[in-house]
């Protein structure tokens, strides 16, 4: 009986992660949650300033099948931030307005990406986890919505958490 539960509850995770996706339209400055194929939550977000492309040190936004490889963040306070992915029990000072400081901070969660298409965003100088590419919160709140970032993904620090309690590592990320 208990290996069936067990069984049980295996085939129900893999179900739900595979109907989770999200989709990434660059050009709408988008982020889709999907279930089943339907979109079930939209976010604004901000990609990267320097545009789209996959190569090593460009500060592009790569294009193409991902996935969350790595969640980080969990119970950390809205607002802090974090260093070489690490936690500082600080609050970053959120800037509401349109302006680009010199700062490029990471706040309240980090969900890591990692390259599917072997060559094209996977390997080599293409290779997005190495890239460290994440989705992840900003102190530059007035930025959401315009190409702002170095490469990664943006978001409302409310919508990021909202996002990372939504998903699960390996979830699907389309970036379009």
């Amino acid at each position: 009986m208990i290996k069936f539960f067990i069984l049980n509850i295996f085939f129900i995770s893999i179900f739900i992660n595979a109907s989770t996706s999200i989709e990434i339209d660059i050009k709408k400055q988008r982020l889709f949650l999907k279930n089943n194929e339907a979109v079930s939550r939209s976010y604004p977000i901000s990609s990267s300033a320097y545009g789209e492309g996959q190569i090593e040190n460009s500060l592009q936004t790569p294009y193409g099948e991902h996935s969350i490889k790595i969640k980080i963040g969990t119970n950390v306070p809205k607002y802090h931030f974090f260093n070489s992915r690490q936690h500082i029990a600080q609050e970053a000072k959120i800037i509401h307005e349109p302006f680009d400081s010199k700062d490029d901070f990471i706040t309240s969660r980090i969900m890591w990406l990692e390259g599917a298409e072997e060559g094209f965003n996977r390997g080599g100088e293409v290779d997005s986890f190495k890239r460290y590419i994440y989705i992840h919160g900003t102190h530059e709140e007035g930025l959401i919505g315009t190409k702002a970032s170095h490469g990664c993904i943006r978001m409302f620090n409310h919508d990021v958490i909202e996002l990372y309690d939504l998903v699960s590592e390996d979830t699907l990320v389309k970036i379009l």
